[in-house]
């Protein structure tokens, strides 16, 4: 069981016996009564986000969500390929399943796939991965202002925003939780 204190994004829980998976959460302590705590989950099962309010101090269930590490092979029309690194079974999931983290997914990246009740439903990425710059405007002189940033389409089709000095062919460190820039790779 989870408390609500223990609330994070990417939190998997079970809410009346489906489960899901929490996209974002904010702790409200209003003037008067009790506070509380508004989430938006994604249902593991359809796909479809649901906006919830729990008391604070309440507890949900956690759902038999088991987890296989596994190693993205490649994409196809249907989907996605991944192998299991201990039995060398493969998996596959439809796009639907993926969603946005495909723009994370490289050939052989070692992720988790979570199976609920035998079945394949979601993944769970790294916090990090690296990714090759295939375009980006060249850098001009003069570019050095601080806190300002210029679009850089990554390898995977991802879009980011990133440094005035980076350039083609770099290779980028994302976070794969907010999609943002982190640092430059040697």
């Amino acid at each position: 069981m989870y408390d609500t204190s223990e609330f994070k994004k990417g939190l998997c829980i079970e809410v009346d016996g489906v489960p899901y998976q929490i996209v974002e959460f904010q702790h409200v302590k209003p003037g008067k009564g009790n506070a509380i705590v508004r989430t938006r989950m994604k249902n593991l099962l359809n796909k479809t986000v649901l906006e919830k309010t729990f008391k604070s101090g309440d507890k949900v269930g956690e759902p038999n969500l088991d987890k296989r590490h596994m190693q993205y092979l490649y994409q196809d029309n249907n989907g996605f390929q991944f192998m299991d690194l201990g039995s060398y079974e493969q998996t596959f999931l439809d796009k639907d399943a993926i969603g946005d983290s495909k723009y994370y997914l490289i050939e052989n990246l070692e992720i988790e796939v979570l199976y609920y009740d035998g079945r394949p439903i979601a993944i769970e990425l790294p916090n990090f991965v690296n990714l090759k710059v295939t375009y980006c405007e060249p850098a001009l002189r003069g570019d050095t202002v601080s806190g300002g940033g210029k679009p850089a389409t990554l390898e995977t089709g991802l879009t980011i925003t990133v440094p005035y000095h980076v350039k083609q062919d770099d290779v980028l460190k994302i976070d794969t939780r907010s999609g943002e820039y982190i640092e430059k790779v040697k």
